[in-house]
């Protein structure tokens, strides 16, 4: 798995958007058992932490350790820095798996062989990601216009599952229907400044050219913005299935 986020990791921790309680909510309603579960490249432990009040323990792994050092401390989730298709887990020990914003980095082959060796027999497998935010068609446009255009050459090719709503990721399991979701905040426009600069591509544009683009793309909005704060929308898009099934 790349690590594309360790050197923005406390940007991410503050910035990036966090999940609604009614993903939570499916998911849990398909699990039966909740001895224990795996969240898989947890980051800062944003998935973690929302499922911990429903199982015995989480197990919360990331190859990045600047990102777990920015992680949410809860009693009964264990921290480790580990690769997604390689753990030290035994056989046969978690009720669900679950992987946020994060699949499209992985060796699918690998993680999913691994996904089925941990899993104990009625275990499920959840992963979701949230496609491009929505405020206003006008800041809609500006925003389209700087991640597929601007950044276009910054962003690794992974980034086209999340483009494509996870639909075109390998997922070889028998997946149930979902609906998609919702993430809904309030944001000024600093704390959308804030999450533009937790982008990898954006990273990846400053270390080629030694300047940051999101203060213009601000102003630009800026001309759009009324109130201190607008309404912010992450669609979110969940593909679940038993693992052995």
């Amino acid at each position: 798995m790349k690590d594309n986020f360790s050197r923005q990791a406390d940007l991410y921790a503050v910035y990036r958007p966090g999940y609604p309680k009614e993903l939570f909510h499916f998911i849990l309603q398909q699990v039966q058992q909740r001895n224990a579960a795996w969240d898989c490249a947890t980051g800062n432990g944003q998935s973690a932490k929302e499922l911990a009040p429903y199982f015995e323990k989480i197990f919360a792994t990331d190859t990045s350790q600047k990102q777990l050092e920015h992680a949410y401390p809860l009693a009964n989730i264990i921290y480790s820095q580990q690769p997604a298709e390689r753990t030290n887990f035994p056989d046969s020990s978690f009720d669900l798996v679950t992987v946020s914003q994060a699949l499209h980095w992985f060796r699918f082959e690998d993680f999913y062989r691994e996904v089925k060796r941990v899993s104990r027999p009625d275990a499920w497998v959840a992963v979701w990601m949230y496609s491009l935010l929505r405020i206003s068609p006008a800041i809609d446009t500006l925003i389209a216009h700087y991640h597929f255009d601007f950044l276009r050459d910054y962003w690794d090719k992974e980034r086209k599952y999340v483009d494509d709503d996870y639909q075109n990721i390998p997922f070889p399991f028998n997946e149930i229907k979902t609906p998609v979701f919702e993430s809904t905040y309030y944001w000024t426009m600093d704390q959308l400044e804030g999450y533009f600069n937790t982008w990898s591509a954006l990273q990846q544009f400053k270390t080629k050219n030694n300047y940051s683009p999101v203060k213009e793309l601000i102003s630009h909005i800026s001309a759009h913005w009324t109130g201190e704060k607008m309404q912010v929308v992450f669609p979110i898009h969940l593909r679940m299935a038993p693992v052995h099934k």
